[in-house]
């Protein structure tokens, strides 16, 4: 069951990972988030069956741990004494045919002491005696701290001089949750009741309801001794369907550590809504952007209409060549118009920002159109006013023009068929007998008939044709609206893009977060064990 919740774990880590190269959380949260002990009981043994139950007695100096361990093994495992700190090492005492094979490479084997037995009742338990918590030696605690998360049921041992113990409660707080807890005050032969009872109400405000706590002796024929309950209470738990409840649980108070941690960091992501309403805030800002660069680029456009109605030949290919020009002296992105647009992105991104959204991707995505904005509008205009220079003038115009053209060559010939026909005709009736004459008068007004009909129709071309500057203006004019259009779609997409990766983000924590909240159900418990592991768990 353990390696579901490391499952968990990397999946978080690699999404911190991941969310924080995008930009969408800090380096420090993706270290917050990378920060999970995946360490259980379980994780000592390979998952090929059942394992012991894992005791520990914990305590202070001097409060008789190792003492309860050898009463328990009836031979000395654990070192006593009067020397402090008293224990430095870690005791395991178990089954010789029990085999931890995961010891993590933090635990060193140097400071393990290992006791077998032969005892089948004692088959299914690991008793381990903790080196002395309030220990000054920094050793010490690093030892206890590294092998907290593989306990399943802690002892804590305490002696009537010392059960107030600070440092032993900010433990308890800290780790009460995550353990089965049995109590023991030890050496009490040397207690009253008034610290019994003074101890239990301590227990009860660090958050047990009805604690269980054992009085021991260390002589060594104690009276009034409970040690026998304790050693009973203990093996009662060494049972299958218990150390699955205590994985269960265990797992469980881990995953919800993992819910809350990951749930602490969604808000910095934002929410749906407001990444919703970004499309709007871009038109808004683009909508200001966009009239300033208009009114901004009316100057350049004069100037490069001017320099095309001069130059239109070098957009014409050189066929010597095979290459063209099209380089203008005025270009209409210049600084001023960069500065404006660079502007206009940093604005909608503050405006982003404002609403609790991460704007590192949208910054990392906008870079993009940072460089290409000018390659655009150049683009464009150079295509719109090629096409306005091979097509000048509007459509009646241009349909005009061919008219008068086809009059120019209609006209002159209609007026020579006529002429002609004139003179065919008198030659015709002369020849019949009748007198008739072409004079001078004809003949000029023939010259002057022909003369307008061809003069006419080449003085309208010549009068009425397109102005190659009205032409490039009204092409670069266009070229502009297109290239900023562009600019918007192109935004557009990156602000879609951006909509959908956080969606994506949200859908993955929140899959973790989901995952987080399922989890096994054991067999039901007897009410006997329920009511045992209820007093044994803080809730």
């Amino acid at each position: 069951m353990a390696y579901e919740y490391s499952d968990l774990v990397e999946q978080t880590k690699r999404w911190a990972e991941q969310a924080a190269a995008a930009g969408w959380i800090g380096q420090e949260s993706a270290r917050q988030l990378s920060e999970f002990d995946a360490r259980t009981p379980d994780t000592l043994f390979e998952h090929s069956g059942s394992r012991p139950l894992i005791v520990a007695f914990m305590g202070g100096t001097g409060v008789g741990k190792s003492t309860l361990l050898n009463r328990l093994a009836g031979q000395a495992v654990a070192r006593t004494g009067v020397e402090r700190p008293t224990s430095r090492e870690v005791t395991l005492f178990h089954h010789h045919s029990v085999a931890i094979r995961n010891l993590p490479d933090k635990l060193p084997v140097e400071r393990i002491k290992i006791a077998q037995h032969d005892d089948e009742s004692k088959k299914n338990i690991i008793w381990i005696d903790m080196p002395d918590f309030d220990s000054t030696e920094q050793s010490n605690k690093q030892l206890v701290l590294e092998w907290l998360p593989h306990i399943d049921v802690l002892v804590y041992v305490v002696s009537p001089e010392r059960y107030r113990d600070e440092k032993a409660w900010r433990l308890l707080l800290a780790e009460g949750g995550r353990h089965a807890w049995l109590f023991v005050l030890n050496q009490w032969d040397r207690g009253q009741i008034a610290q019994y009872q003074d101890f239990r109400q301590q227990l009860h405000k660090a958050g047990f309801e009805e604690p269980i706590i054992y009085k021991t002796v260390c002589a060594d024929y104690p009276q009034d001794d409970e040690f026998e309950s304790l050693k009973a209470t203990i093996e009662s738990l060494a049972t299958e369907h218990v150390i699955q409840q205590l994985e269960l649980r265990g797992l469980q108070i881990r995953k919800d550590d993992l819910k809350q941690k990951l749930q602490s960091h969604m808000p910095s992501l934002g929410s749906r809504q407001a990444v919703q309403h970004t499309p709007q805030l871009w038109q808004e800002q683009w909508q200001r952007t966009a009239d300033t660069l208009q009114q901004g680029f009316v100057w350049p456009i004069q100037q490069v209409a001017n320099y095309y109605a001069e130059h239109a030949a070098d957009l014409i290919t050189n066929p010597a060549t095979g290459k063209y020009s099209s380089r203008t002296d005025v270009q209409l992105w210049d600084e001023w118009a960069g500065a404006r647009f660079e502007d206009g992105l940093d604005e909608f991104i503050l405006s982003v920002d404002q609403q609790g959204i991460p704007v590192a991707p949208l910054k990392k995505q906008l870079a993009a159109i940072r460089e290409k904005a000018p390659k655009i509008i150049q683009a464009q205009s150079e295509l719109a006013v090629r096409q306005a220079l091979a097509n000048p003038g509007n459509v009646m115009h241009r349909a005009f023009l061919k008219f008068v053209r086809l009059c120019e060559i209609i006209l002159p010939l209609a007026a020579i068929i006529w002429v002609g026909y004139r003179v065919f005709m008198v030659y015709y009736t002369s020849e019949a007998g009748n007198e008739a004459y072409l004079g001078v008068n004809f003949a000029i007004h023939s010259t002057l008939l022909i003369a307008i009909t061809w003069l006419a129709p080449f003085f309208i071309l010549k009068k009425m044709k397109p102005s190659l500057e009205k032409s490039a203006l009204r092409g670069l004019n266009k070229g502009l609206m297109n290239g900023l259009s562009m600019i918007e779609y192109e935004v557009a997409d990156i602000i879609e893009n951006f909509s959908r990766q956080h969606s994506e983000q949200i859908s993955r924590i929140g899959g973790i977060i989901e995952q987080c909240e399922t989890g096994g159900k054991p067999k039901e418990l007897s009410q006997e064990d329920k009511g045992l592991l209820t007093r044994m768990l803080i809730e």
